[in-house]
Parts: C-alpha cells; structure tokens; sequence
C-alpha cells in the first residue's frame, strides 16, 4: 500500500472511531471520508475500497438514523459517503440506490431549505449525473417535487446549476405529473413561506411532521392570499370565520403541494373546489422575492421541459398532455407578466404538437369541442378557442382519414357561428388581453389596440369551417348554408366590416377567401 500523505492510518482510525460512538458531527470525520475516498480513487486499489467500506456503510447507516434526534446537519457528511458508494459500489458490491433514497427522504426532506445542502445536493447530481441515469434511471424522476423544493426555495442562486440536473428529472413516469408542478412552481413558493412562518424554520423539520400540526389550517389562507387577495388573520378572528378557512390534513391540496415524490398523479389540486373557485382572482398583497425570483424561473423551466418532449417523448404521453394544457390555459397563477409567459408557452407547445400528429386534432376531439364549448367564458379561453380553431382548419380536423371526428368538430364550428349569430353582445364588447395571430405569434393588446374578441373568433371559426369543407367535400353543403346565414347577417357584415377597417388582411383575407372557395369549388 502506498499512502503518499501518510495520512491512511489517520483517517481510517478517525472514521472507526466514529462508526462506533457519536461523533459523526465532527468536521474532521468529514475530511476523513473525503479524503479516503481521494486515496481510493488514487491507488486504483480494489483491496483499499474494500477495506474502508464496512466503515463507510456503518457509519451512513448510524448518521441516518441520527437525523430526527439530531440538532446538526449531517447531509454534507452523507453526501461525502453517498460519492464513495457510487465510485466503489461495483466494487465492494454496494447498492446504492436504497442509500440513495433513503438521503432523499430522512436528510434532504429535512434540509432542502438549508443552502449549503440544497447547493451541494445539486452540485453532487451534477457530478454523477450520467452514473445516476444509467444505473438509477428512475431515482430522480421519482423525487422530482422534493427537488423543485429545492429551486422554489433557493432560487436564482441555484438557477443555473439546477437546469443542468433538470432534464434527469423527465420521464415516462415523471412527464405528466411534472407539468402541473412547474406551472404551480409559485403556489410551492408561497406555501413554503407560509407553513415556514407558521410552524418554525423548515431546517431540520420534515414537511411531513407539520400535518399533526396548525400547518394544514393555514393552508387555505395561503391559497386565499395567492389568488384571491385576501388574508385570514392567523389564531384571531370569530369562529365562523376559522371554520370557513380550514383545511383537513387529507385534503388532496395540501398533499400534493407540499409532497417529496411523484405519486404518478398527474392533475390534483385544481380539482379542489378551493382552487377551482379562486383560480381567476388576481394575487394580493406584496411578493416576496422568493416569489418573484419563481415567477421568472418557472417559464424557463417550462422551456426545457417542452423542448425534451418534441424531441424524447412518445406520442401516447404528449397526447395524455394537451387536455392538461387546456385545463390550465385559463388556471394559471395570476401574476400578470407570468401568466402571459406561461400561457404563451402552453399554447405554442399544443399547436407545435398539432403540427407533429394532426392525429391528435381527432383522437382529442372530445376536450377539443369542450374548450369550444367554453369560448365565450373568459378573454383566456376565448383565446385558446381561437387556436383550436385554427388547428381545425389547419390540418383538416385530423386529416382526411378521420371523417367522422371532422364532422363532429364541424358541427362545434357550426354551434358557435350560431351562437354568434343570435348574440346580442357580438361587437358590444371589447376584451382587452393577450392577442394571437393566425400563426400563434403573441402580442400584448394596449388601451388603443383593443379588439372585440368575439368577432375575432369568428373570423376564426369561418375560415376553419371553409378549410375544413376544403379538406372534406361531404361536408361542402353544410358549409355552404353556414357561410351564407353570415354573409346575410346585417350585424355580422357591419361587425366584419368595422373589423376590416382596424385590421389588416392577416385576418379577414383568408376568410373571404376560402368562403369563394368553398361556395365555387366544384361548380
């Protein structure tokens, strides 16, 4: 053996000496295992390895257990010895993947707010990235949320590093439920900061232990605060007004929001009737600049995200998605300048996947026709109803192989011309918002840039009607009849006739022309 610091018997006594007595805090044991695992390496000597193990493994075994009665962090020290094992594992016939999991869940469940250990965490995955994703492919997707907890947290501080890991964070398994947790990276923010000042510093106490505490009822004053606007006094107050706030423990919200691992469920917490009646309000009350620095790393994230899914991810699974981006199109956290980023990624993700399967157009004419159902509800749906319309005519409802479901999405086109038609309110309101090109090109609608929104959907609408009996000729008749009750419309000429003054060909000129060409193809 060649100890050319000779410092081998040193640290191999230091670290005995700890696997057997309490001293595991010790700054030296540390640098011991470091330094071993550095000798290790340097030797190139299996016999070394082998010789440190026993002690290594006693010791991660012993500092785990430790942790709940523990005052100290020991999550460098478990790292340190978590690298020995992914070097020599092969080796000393180590599996490293339940000390692994069991880092994940007794250390940094406690500690991901600490920032020496949220930054070491993510420097030691970095490091044995591709070791981790040939050996434990499934390890990180697995503890995505309590990694996002790690960026909520510490955000841009950790930005950069944490990009790196997080493409290991998508899989099969992790794709679908990872979508919502981004989109709600916010929400993880502000229920961090209120369970930490409800219940203590989040060092060193697992999120777990809070549901036998007050956590749980302060949770739907966090929701209130995040998208209502409104503050619940904390402990103060009559009692109705504690009753009405209150939350049980087992209230998909407060699980999901602050859980350690992917469950496999992908939509949760929009579901609860405490989100879904609050969904639309706007945020009160200042932002913390937690909260702002996730408002910003959230659409990068989401960048990321969707650029894996073009390129890695299967059919079946972008198909799973586009109903879930429908669904949070119009639920999304109301900052202004956040939503805009989000949803501006969400609908150019749908229709850049239209555009890879026009299948999908067919396969989800279901959630499709619902959203068209839903049009005239709010400037964001009114918004995604005009890309799905676009889409529509696009790529021919699916394709001329899927005629029945153009017919059926033929006929949702029909009901909203209809609808138009016999409105009251066409052209009397102006809903000022976010405004989309044919293209899905995005833009940000100003006081003198305003445009009636449901004459512009129906200029959408009428050229996919005309595009789609393009694409079907059985259904040339019925578009006939649909683009003549337009043409008759006294309302809907004068409305079309305002709208050709303020805008320009982009969407007016494709509508009379593919009625010209509907109305003479075949004649």
């Amino acid at each position: 053996m060649v100890d050319s610091d000779g410092n081998w018997d040193y640290h191999l006594r230091i670290l005995s000496a700890s696997a057997r007595d309490s001293t595991v805090s010790d700054p030296a044991l540390l640098e011991s295992v470091k330094k071993l695992t550095e000798l290790c390496k340097a030797e190139k000597s299996d016999d070394l390895a082998a010789r440190v193990y026993p002690y290594m493994n006693k010791l991660f075994q012993r500092s785990i257990a430790s942790i709940p009665q523990s005052s100290s962090s020991g999550g460098l020290l478990l790292l340190a010895i978590l690298q020995f094992f992914l070097d020599f594992g092969e080796t000393v016939l180590h599996d490293a993947d339940p000390s692994l999991r069991a880092f994940f869940r007794s250390c940094l469940s406690r500690e991901f707010a600490d920032p020496v250990i949220a930054e070491a965490t993510v420097e030691f995955l970095i490091r044995n990235r591709k070791k981790l994703h040939t050996s434990f492919p499934t390890l990180l997707p697995q503890f995505f949320p309590l990694l996002l907890k790690l960026i909520a947290w510490n955000g841009e501080k950790l930005e950069k590093s944490f990009m790196k890991i997080f493409p290991a964070l998508v899989a099969p398994g992790s794709f679908l439920p990872l979508f919502p947790a981004l989109v709600d990276l916010p929400v993880l923010v502000v229920a961090l900061e209120k369970v930490g000042r409800s219940c203590g510093p989040l060092v060193g106490s697992s999120i777990a232990s809070i549901k036998s505490s007050r956590a749980p009822e302060m949770l739907l004053a966090l929701m209130d605060e995040a998208y209502t606007g409104s503050t619940i006094a904390d402990g103060e107050g009559d009692s109705e007004s504690e009753d009405s706030s209150a939350i049980d423990i087992s209230d998909p919200v407060f699980l999901d929001l602050l859980k350690d691992e992917n469950d496999g469920i992908a939509e949760r917490h929009i579901t609860s009737p405490a989100i879904a009646a609050a969904i639309q309000a706007a945020i009160g009350g200042p932002q913390s600049d937690r909260l702002k620095q996730s408002l910003k790393i959230a659409p990068n994230l989401l960048d990321i995200y969707f650029a894996i899914a073009m390129r890695d991810v299967n059919d079946s699974l972008i198909c799973a998605l586009i109903p879930m981006l429908m669904s949070r199109n119009a639920a999304l956290f109301s900052d202004k300048i956040y939503s805009y980023e989000v949803r501006k990624r969400l609908l150019e993700f749908m229709l850049a996947s239209f555009q890879r399967s026009a299948d999908f157009i067919a396969l989800l004419k279901k959630p499709i026709m619902d959203r068209l159902g839903e049009a005239y509800d709010s400037p964001e749906k009114t918004e995604l109803a005009l890309q799905l319309c676009w889409a529509i005519g696009e790529h021919g409802g699916g394709g001329e192989s899927h005629k029945d479901a153009a017919r059926e999405l033929f006929e949702s086109l029909e009901l909203l011309v209809y609808e138009n038609l016999s409105s009251s309110r066409l052209g009397l309101r102006q809903q000022p918002g976010l405004s989309f090109s044919r293209t899905s090109s995005m833009s940000t609608s100003g006081a003198g840039s305003e445009r009636p929104s449901q004459s512009r959907l129906l200029c959408f609408v009428v050229t996919a009607i005309a595009k789609l009996a393009a694409w079907h000729r059985e259904l040339l008749p019925r578009a006939r009849v649909s683009l003549a009750k337009i043409c008759s419309s006294k309302v809907l000429c004068s409305i079309l006739a305002e709208e050709n003054i303020h805008l320009s060909d982009g969407y007016l000129g494709p509508v009379w022309f593919n009625i010209s060409k509907v109305k003479w193809n075949g004649t």
